[in-house]
């Protein structure tokens, strides 16, 4: 995308050799602790490349990119290092969240296989000083099961309300901003409610364990390890923050590449950490083996709705999806027949260019899917831009397809067999239909007003 009409903003894309920030930035980057030398004074503070974004419609605010610009390696540090002061008033309880798409970067990356990555990385964090390393897999678990439901409702109600379909997936945050920044209402309601697996960890870790240790959510830093900028954006939104405690799900997101950075920093390599057991959000019991979801780049929604969208509705059983390459390999479709008709039809549809075919299609009219599975990276998830870059900003093939070959390798867990999962919506969420369920784990999209238009984006 081409970057227009800043006059007004700060504009998302920096350039690469931009190595100046405007002071107003830098004023709202100092807080407590600004006067202390960070143990990585070094690193320059977060940017968002110009080959990196894929949020906006071309700006940001001057507000959201001074935010952005706080989350980074040196605020990680700064709370690390408030810790490490007597002041215990100010003391945080440190708790990372690794994504499961980060974790096969790190793998082929060292050469590990991904469990020996996940522990050495949490022995990495802790060595820095974290108290807790998550996997947020049981976040995603969440996620899909209540887009499952909010889909077979959707199916359900498709003939009284104009806009129950098609849905289109909530779990990227480049597609979200897109939505809401250029396009309009037509397309934001059909988004599904189901809040993304990084938020929904938020909930977890500021919601669930803040309550199972005894502790006020504002005392919790909490930190996503993620594989693309477009978090750090996600994790700003106002309706992911809890004001009576004056304090946001997510504190700061960190790319993969922003971690491999700290352990440059300090000539750490991965291979040489000792392991330690990801902990778990549930006494004091320790992860088992990785496992991940049905989808070979990302947490496979199209894969689980579709399945249980087939079962739910038409009572069948799909064993093996079929997909359907269209115009690239980036989008693709799956169908389901019964009786010699097709009764669901579901695409995955990744990158900005297909993303844009996809609406066009919408407002004119001819959209024929039932489900879209929708990721602002071309090759999904994995692809993420925080990580598997050259020095020149352009995709590692040969380190994404060690990536894919060691993620897909991993088993595939259903999040309906997760019986934490299920203990939680009895015990903390009081049922899968109660309203606790809606606040927590739910959220709403709607299209924002932009001074620049849609017709500012150049593709």
């Amino acid at each position: 995308m081409k970057c227009e009409n800043c006059t007004k903003k700060e504009c998302s894309k920096k350039q690469k050799n931009d190595e100046t920030q405007s002071t107003s930035v830098d004023a709202l980057s100092s807080n407590d602790g600004s006067e202390e030398k960070n143990e990585l004074n070094t690193l320059a503070n977060a940017k968002i490349l110009l080959s990196d974004c894929l949020a906006c419609d071309s700006c940001m605010t001057l507000e959201e990119g001074a935010r952005v610009f706080q989350q980074n390696q040196k605020e990680f540090f700064r709370i690390l290092n408030l810790n490490k002061k007597c002041d215990t008033s100010k003391h945080k309880v440190l708790a990372v969240s690794l994504c499961p798409q980060s974790l096969p970067y790190f793998a082929a990356k060292f050469n590990l296989s991904v469990n020996e990555a996940a522990k050495r990385l949490c022995g990495f964090l802790k060595s820095l000083g974290v108290h807790y390393v998550f996997d947020t897999t049981i976040a995603a678990d969440f996620s899909i099961l209540e887009s499952q439901r909010e889909f077979v409702q959707r199916y359900q109600r498709r003939n009284q309300e104009e806009h129950a379909l098609p849905m289109f997936a909530s779990a990227c945050p480049g597609w979200i901003r897109y939505a809401e920044r250029v396009l309009t209402n037509l397309v934001t309601s059909h988004i599904c409610t189901a809040k993304s697996p990084q938020q929904i960890m938020g909930s977890l870790v500021k919601g669930y364990f803040a309550r199972q240790q005894n502790l006020s959510p504002d005392k919790i830093f909490h930190v996503v390890v993620a594989p693309c900028y477009d978090k750090k954006l996600e994790a700003l939104r106002e309706d992911f923050y809890t004001a009576l405690y004056n304090s946001p799900e997510v504190d700061c997101v960190l790319t993969s590449g922003e971690i491999v950075q700290i352990m440059e920093q300090k000539n750490v390599s991965l291979k040489d950490v000792t392991e330690v057991a990801v902990d778990s959000l549930f006494d004091d019991l320790k992860e088992g083996d990785v496992v991940r979801h049905e989808g070979k780049r990302s947490d496979g929604y199209l894969e689980h709705i579709f399945k249980h969208a087939a079962k739910e509705l038409f009572g069948m059983d799909v064993k093996e999806i079929t997909y359907k390459a269209l115009k690239n390999k980036d989008f693709q479709e799956v169908t389901l027949e019964k009786d010699g008709e097709t009764v669901l039809r579901f695409a995955a549809a990744y990158g900005f260019r297909n993303i844009q075919n996809m609406v066009l299609k919408l407002k004119k009219g001819k959209f024929l899917y039932h489900f879209v599975e929708v990721l602002a990276c071309p090759g999904g998830c994995l692809n993420g831009k925080g990580q598997a870059q050259t020095e020149d900003g352009k995709p590692d093939r040969a380190l994404l397809a060690q990536m894919e070959e060691v993620y897909t390798a991993l088993p595939v867990r259903l999040p309906e067999t997760n019986l934490h999962v299920q203990r939680m919506y009895q015990d903390w969420l009081e049922g899968t239909d109660s309203r606790k369920v809606q606040d927590t784990l739910h959220t709403t999209y709607s299209a924002v007003n932009q001074s620049t238009s849609s017709l500012d984006i150049k593709w």
